[in-house]
């Protein structure tokens, strides 16, 4: 099958609602086409982008149906683009083994940080939720707001539908293996639909992506000793916040055509980026800011970086401890060009590693420091940049539950610091 529009994205409604059109748009007006148009589809939740590119018409299509739906149109040939609200799975790897290797740097395209914020009525008196508690409410476990310190009212559920990126990131992020969704849960295709069902519903309880509360309360989130944190910008950015994930889209790599390679270049650029943020999401472009530690944050690391104002961007690793990610190889790209803005350098930056829970402390600082030393290299030799400040911290101050693959990629994390101007 051959795609029947010039860019046809298939996918993940949290990316195709909004963000995927917008992006698709501001890549256009880049290319100097005009008349340039965003309508709705015949189908519901299908966007068509149309505009005037070098004298003829171009016309793309977004169908926002579920992240597993866009996997079926790159391998069909019907979706140029897959938009994906969480990682590929491995069923999905092997689908499109003989024509890609979806992990690879290729394929594979970081867009966007989201957070699964917890959404209540605006009157609810909850401020914050543990991981547990969490699931055991969606579970159906908990069933009354009384026993959370609310009114004597029974808890309703929404969540999203199963073909939803949002509900396999809940799923895996809060549910895991010992709990499943109530059978009492309403479910949508939409997050905007769900949101605005859940602040209406004094009730109500529910899960959407951060472009989506509107006017719903958000409930702050905790995961095993790490403080409950709300999905600020910050906090998402940096992936701090235990409900953060990635906004993905996948291609067939090195067998894209032109405008598939140059719209994916614009996407995980600067100005796509400023989009992404226009749109409700967080961008990857890296900003330095105040970070207002907590009293759970020990008075050395405070002591450390007072000089020094927090960047956002944390970078994280793949197999092993010291192997980066694909973001984080874009990353090191967008900390150069952070440095170039600024009339920086290497000497003005602080590396700070942490590791997952080991059995003691000594092999815990041995691997935070590794980390920091990793990205140090890979900032000399990806782009030239020189940094001397780094330490590891152990595993103090976790963002994360503790143990598992889930842990080590959480908690096992390099912080940059940038030191303030005198």
């Amino acid at each position: 099958m051959v795609a029947a529009n010039d860019l046809e994205i298939h996918g993940s409604n949290t990316v195709g609602a909004a963000l995927a059109p917008a992006l698709i748009s501001g890549f256009l007006k880049q290319q100097g086409a005009s008349d340039v148009q965003i309508q709705d589809a015949t189908q519901e939740n299908e966007k068509q982008i149309t505009a005037q590119l070098s004298g003829d018409r171009f016309e793309a299509r977004v169908a926002a149906h579920g992240s597993s739906t866009g996997f079926k149109g790159l391998a069909s040939g019907a979706a140029q683009i897959a938009a994906a609200s969480r990682p590929a799975k491995q069923k999905e790897v092997d689908l499109m083994a003989s024509q890609t290797d979806l992990r690879a740097r290729k394929s594979e395209h970081i867009i966007a940080i989201d957070g699964l914020a917890i959404l209540v009525h605006p009157s609810n008196p909850l401020a914050k939720l543990d991981k547990v508690t969490l699931a055991r409410i969606f579970a159906g476990q908990i069933d009354n707001w009384q026993a959370l310190g609310g009114r004597n009212l029974p808890i309703h559920v929404y969540a999203r539908d199963e073909r939803s990126g949002t509900w396999d990131t809940f799923a895996s992020l809060v549910l895991g293996d010992n709990y499943s969704l109530t059978a009492e849960a309403k479910r949508y295709e939409s997050n905007d639909q769900l949101s605005d069902d859940v602040s209406k519903d004094p009730a109500g309880i529910g899960f959407a992506g951060l472009a989506s509360v509107r006017d719903s309360k958000v409930v702050a989130i905790s995961d095993g000793e790490s403080a409950a944190l709300l999905p600020t910008r910050l906090n998402v950015a940096t992936e701090d916040y235990p409900l953060s994930r990635r906004l993905y889209l996948y291609s067939l790599g090195a067998a894209d055509n032109h405008t598939t390679t140059a719209f994916l270049e614009f996407v995980q650029g600067s100005a796509g980026q400023d989009i992404v943020q226009e749109t409700g999401y967080v961008s990857q472009n890296i900003q330095s800011v105040e970070d207002s530690l907590g009293d759970s944050v020990p008075q050395s690391l405070k002591t450390l970086t007072a000089h020094y104002r927090r960047l956002s961007v944390n970078f994280r690793f793949t197999e092993g401890r010291t192997k980066l990610d694909n973001k984080a190889h874009r990353d090191l790209e967008r900390l150069k060009q952070f440095l170039d803005d600024h009339e920086a350098k290497g000497s003005d930056l602080m590396l700070i590693g942490y590791a997952d829970k080991q059995s003691n402390e000594l092999r815990a600082q041995m691997i935070s420091e590794l980390r920091a030393l990793a990205v140090k290299k890979a900032l000399r030799d990806e782009q030239a940049v020189n940094v001397q400040a780094y330490t590891g911290y152990g595993h103090y101050v976790p963002v994360g539950g503790s143990g598992g693959s889930e842990g080590a990629s959480r908690n096992g994390r390099v912080e940059v610091w940038f030191r303030k101007a005198e």
